[in-house]
């Protein structure tokens, strides 16, 4: 076993390539596997904390006598919440540490969730879930850097898209939570379990290393190097291969670039592209998911457990196509696939509006295959977007797009909320077709095919 600290050449840039190659070459341990079981955990409660609030509203739209603006309203705090909280704990993160950041992250998510439970009106609801939201947005950016820091470049993808589908999985469950608990228990029942990653505290500390990428981009090659020595030392006592690290460059960050170069030169163009893709499939999918329940007890005036499971069905969905997405993406490829997904998901869509959404059997059919098409983009955008900026912009240019993911999903539930109330239920499903049909346009005309390319060849 080879083991390379600072101090033995007093280069960094040694030492970080040193560091690197042997990252590079580790297997997947039971502590890496124990790291991604932790932090997926974090995160399927994330997301089921995120679309938790779809499944009680309908309880409280009785209970507090609230207007569709107001569901809109609260349906969106959550969301802006997580824009805030996108940008602020991509920052913290990389100056604090991956793990302090996600402790504080699900820290205040818990305790926001323990405040919901005590909410009295709409306005207080309205609070809670925005402070909610800046826990939650912060998560899930900082738990995908910390995975992807530990795992070698031949199994990252597979390794970080099986964490991936965790987050639709934990939607998924808020439907199923919602059918079976709100009829019997009521709508705080939801938020008792979402008290659940509580636990996590403790093997998230007696488990989980600090990054040692984070620690040798901050000089502290000791610390990192303590770290992958005992991931070395745990693959040769599993009995699984370590190969000699094959040493290769490591490129150190442009001095003084930071985020403004993800407004220049080829950068520009990317940035652009993917905010208009993470805006256009999350206005509509977020607008969907969490407005559906709501709208098939109120306008189609369906029991409250068939509204619920009715919803339940759209996340159910969601899940199966976000499977097919990570099995097959890497066949068709990215701007193939988004291409296609976008221009069919207004099939649907287009189809809802010409017959007026009259019955919720007509939208529990279509929306959800819109729904599910669309899923497709929305479950790989993190990949995609990574591809697509070099190792210094990586981070903050994906920090960036999932801050706009937070704002579309904010702008998709109050679109809703105000075009039925001014409209009528068929011209939200035209609203949406037109975004699809945007962001399809978008793919076909700037998206950057990277199917099988190096990242250094798409990112120099």
């Amino acid at each position: 076993m080879t083991t390379f600290a600072a101090g033995s050449s007093g280069a960094p840039a040694k030492a970080h390539a040193a560091l690197v190659a042997r990252l590079e070459r580790l297997p997947v341990t039971r502590r890496l596997l124990m790291i991604r079981v932790i932090i997926g955990t974090a995160t399927f409660f994330d997301a089921y904390t995120v679309l938790v609030i779809a499944f009680a509203m309908p309880k409280l739209v009785t209970e507090w006598h609230l207007t569709p603006a107001w569901v809109g309203l609260i349906l969106s705090a959550g969301y802006v919440g997580q824009f805030a909280g996108a940008i602020l704990f991509g920052w913290l993160a990389e100056r604090v540490g991956r793990l302090r950041t996600l402790l504080i992250t699900i820290v205040l998510f818990v305790s926001m969730d323990i405040a919901c439970l005590f909410a009295w009106s709409g306005a207080s609801m309205l609070v809670f879930r925005f402070l909610q939201g800046i826990g939650t947005g912060g998560e899930v950016p900082v738990a995908s850097a910390y995975i992807n820091e530990f795992v070698g470049a031949r199994k990252r993808g597979r390794f970080f898209l099986l964490y991936e589908v965790i987050f639709p999985v934990g939607l998924l469950f808020a439907g199923l939570a919602g059918y079976f608990l709100v009829p019997e228990f009521g709508w705080r029942a939801l938020f008792v379990v979402g008290l659940v990653p509580a636990v996590l505290m403790i093997p998230l500390r007696a488990f989980m290393p600090e990054s040692p990428r984070w620690l040798a981009a901050k000089g502290r090659f000791d610390r990192a190097d303590k770290v992958v020595t005992m991931l070395e030392r745990e693959a040769v006592k599993e009995g699984k291969p370590l190969p000699d690290p094959v040493p290769r460059p490591v490129t150190a960050p442009a001095a003084g670039a930071g985020w403004r170069e993800l407004f220049r030169g080829i950068y520009l163009k990317r940035t652009l592209m993917l905010w208009a893709l993470w805006i256009t499939v999350y206005v509509i999918n977020n607008g969907l998911v969490t407005w559906l329940p709501t709208l098939y007890r109120q306008v189609f005036d369906l029991p409250l457990q068939t509204s619920l499971l009715y919803g339940w069905i759209t996340s159910a969905v969601g899940v199966v196509a976000s499977v097919l997405c990570a099995l097959y993406i890497d066949k068709v490829g990215r701007k193939r696939w988004y291409a296609l997904a976008f221009l069919a998901a207004t099939v649907p869509l287009v189809i809802l509006t010409a017959l007026g959404a009259t019955t919720a059997t007509q939208v529990v059919v279509l929306a959800p295959i819109a729904y599910a098409i669309l899923q497709t983009i929305a479950f790989s955008l993190y990949l995609y977007s990574a591809e697509l900026y070099p190792t210094r912009l990586r981070a903050v240019g994906t920090g960036f797009g999932s801050a706009w993911l937070r704002a579309a999903s904010s702008a998709g539930p109050l679109l809703v909320g105000f075009v039925v109330a001014g409209l009528g239920i068929r011209y939200v499903f035209a609203a949406f077709a037109v975004v699809a049909l945007v962001g399809g346009l978008v793919t076909i005309r700037h998206a950057v095919e990277t199917k099988g390319r190096v990242l250094e060849e798409l990112s120099p």
